[in-house]
């Protein structure tokens, strides 16, 4: 039988940055930067890389790492007072050395758990004490598989809301190939034109250009699509 570390290694990244490459026996991999807790990397079997990576990744913290696929917490975007998308993606994420049960798969042997807790400092701007736990684990086929967990700590007993978000940055040859489907009927904000409202009249929505910014509403969820040239 194959050792564990066959699947989970421990390593130094960019810049000696602490990261964790998950592989599987068919070649599938993935690479996780403590930092930000952030899928940097996700390959198939035919070492095709799936996420995208901006050359203008800094890999220097507290700067959060542009491109894979960045957590939002807790804060999604910038509807609330905080800095966009929250201060998890800037923050110095910890091996969990005993995670909480999850749903068991026994088939997975490529995994990682992370979590981060509150900090004194983020006290001080957001007044509230937490645990967030992350799973991230590589199926035998290829499936990268993301699983959080939030937990109120605070002490007083207070509740808290929260927005959270995987941030995930898909690596794509021919946008005009692209097609996105669910959203018809659904109302959305266009970044581009100030936040205006639309409504979504397609069964799927394509593409044209190299650039678009829109955020989805449906209720207490949302969802937003930002398209980017290469860079």
């Amino acid at each position: 039988m194959a050792s564990e570390n066959v699947y989970v290694e421990h390593c130094k990244g960019v810049n000696g940055l602490d990261k964790v490459i998950l592989r599987e026996i068919r070649g599938c991999s993935a690479e996780v930067y403590l930092d930000g807790g952030q899928v940097t990397s996700w390959k198939n079997e035919f070492r095709e890389q799936l996420l995208f990576l901006s050359s203008k990744a800094t890999f220097k913290p507290p700067n959060a790492i542009r491109g894979g696929i960045q957590i939002c917490f807790p804060q999604f975007g910038t509807i609330d007072s905080l800095e966009q998308h929250g201060f998890a993606r800037n923050r110095l994420w910890s091996v969990d050395p005993d995670p909480p049960p999850f749903p068991a798969n026994t088939s997975h042997r490529a995994f990682v758990d992370l979590i981060l807790r509150h900090s004194e400092e983020e006290v001080k701007i957001w007044p509230h004490r937490y645990e967030c736990r992350l799973r991230i684990a590589l199926g035998p086929g290829g499936d990268l598989m993301l699983t959080s967990r939030i937990r109120n700590t605070n002490t007083d007993g207070k509740s808290f809301t929260f927005t959270f978000a995987y941030h995930t940055y898909f690596s794509v040859t021919d946008i005009s190939e692209v097609r996105v489907e669910g959203l018809e009927t659904l109302d959305y904000l266009d970044n581009l034109k100030n936040r205006e409202r639309f409504t979504e009249q397609g069964d799927a929505l394509t593409f044209e250009s190299e650039e678009a910014d829109f955020c989805v509403e449906k209720g207490w969820t949302s969802r937003c699509c930002r398209v980017e040239p290469l860079g």
